[in-house]
């Protein structure tokens, strides 16, 4: 057996990236960068208003209430452009230029323009009276504040999400470069297996694990393709193996990893010359997860047990096609968290429990790991948000400190 850590180097030093492709911006999200993003102006690209009041000099209202001549109006698409003098004022519009001259922006709650429905709002003199002082820089977004003409705002390798469209369409990123997608196909083998639209006779169980693994490569990424399962046959699992090789990035299998008398996949890995990287992990669940390479085709051959395919997937399958991508970071997101149960790991593999996370009154992060009964358990796991991470052979007891990955 080998710890997790030395299975993820290797990993890292097997695993090769893909090549880049150009896609629409309408399809961006979840794809991996493969440039910077660069602002091509500054942003706000002018001293720009963010509320509805009157452009005017902090030194002409400092004594307010005071009376100031109007002189213009700026809006949204359509500025005042011409150069403020003291005494007066700019009626504006969020989102509007600040017209040059002036250095601040009165909200019209304060003025006299305020209640429409007031003798002040009616009057046709051309003058506004503001009701308050206000210092220099108020209520306004100087231009290039946000960011500059020049400056990456997205660095390559950071994956998409919906938070972003909105600075790549800012820029003017109508189509983007990004890291081809790794092709993955899933195999599930085990003759007790059917597909989940049929109705399971005595001894069998439906492809849950197919099913799972498609959700889980696309959200890292990957495009998918679901192979019929296969039965325990060595020819049959061989040649589908082959064939699935022989026109993907990846595939990945579940079931048939252990030790068992129709358990298959590793033999087949074997005879079809498959370079075997490892086959025994230091890890609960997940213990007989197998990492190889066929010719150019990366292979994992996963438990057939749901929650041990989801765990390894999580750190190692996930790791793999991150890395194709190009992928800045790989690994899962970590942290601390105040054990809410006790945590207790197998006495000689490190132990990834399924947890969920809550948070206190006081901003405290507690994770309790689920109710489960093991590794085929996938309603348990269901429940979970994280895993708790212990270290074989010691125990976290409630109130003490475990580290978590967020799922």
């Amino acid at each position: 057996m080998i710890p997790i850590s030395t299975a993820i180097e290797l990993i890292e030093q097997n695993v090769s990236q893909l090549g880049t492709e150009t896609v629409p911006i309408g399809g961006i999200i979840g794809r991996i960068l493969a440039e910077d993003i660069i602002a091509d102006m500054d942003l706000p690209p002018f001293d720009r208003s963010q509320m509805d009041g009157f452009a005017v000099r902090a030194a002409d209202v400092e004594n307010a209430p005071v009376e100031l001549g109007i002189v213009g109006e700026s809006s949204a698409g359509n500025g005042w452009h011409n150069e403020m003098q003291p005494g007066e004022a700019v009626r504006i519009m969020t989102g509007a230029p600040v017209p040059a001259g002036a250095d601040t922006v009165q909200k019209v709650e304060l003025t006299s323009e305020a209640n429409f429905a007031s003798e002040a709002a009616q009057r046709n003199d051309g003058t506004v009276t503001i009701f308050e002082a206000i210092s220099a820089g108020k209520n306004l977004v100087r231009k290039g504040d946000e960011v500059r003409q020049g400056e990456v705002v997205i660095p390559n390798g950071e994956r998409v999400n919906d938070r972003m469209v909105a600075t790549l369409a800012a820029f003017g990123y109508s189509e983007i470069t990004v890291a081809a997608q790794p092709s993955v196909a899933i195999l599930t083998t085990g003759s007790e297996v059917v597909e989940i639209s049929e109705t399971p006779g005595t001894d069998q169980i439906r492809n849950s694990n197919s099913a799972m693994l498609d959700e889980l490569v696309r959200s890292a990424g990957g495009s998918t393709k679901i192979l019929p399962s296969a039965s325990d046959d060595l020819d049959t699992i061989k040649d589908v193996i082959k064939t699935a090789a022989g026109s993907s990035d990846m595939v990945v299998i579940t079931g048939g990893v252990s030790v068992g008398k129709y358990d298959l996949t590793k033999t087949a890995l074997h005879e079809l010359g498959a370079e075997i990287f490892f086959e025994k992990l230091r890890l609960k669940p997940g213990k007989p997860a197998v990492f190889a390479r066929l010719r150019q085709t990366i292979v994992f051959g996963l438990p057939g047990n749901p929650v041990s395919a989801a765990v390894t997937f999580y750190l190692l399958v996930r790791r793999a096609l991150l890395i194709m991508q190009t992928a800045r970071g790989t690994g899962l997101r970590n942290g601390r968290a105040i054990a809410g149960g006790t945590l207790k790991a197998a006495k000689d593999r490190d132990t990834y429990l399924p947890a969920r996370l809550s948070i206190d009154d006081n901003a405290r992060i507690t994770v309790t790991p689920v109710k489960w009964i093991g590794s085929s358990d996938f309603i348990g796991f269901g429940k979970a948000d994280a895993l708790a991470f212990v270290p074989a052979g010691e125990r976290i007891e409630e109130g003490e400190l475990a580290e978590i990955l967020l799922l």
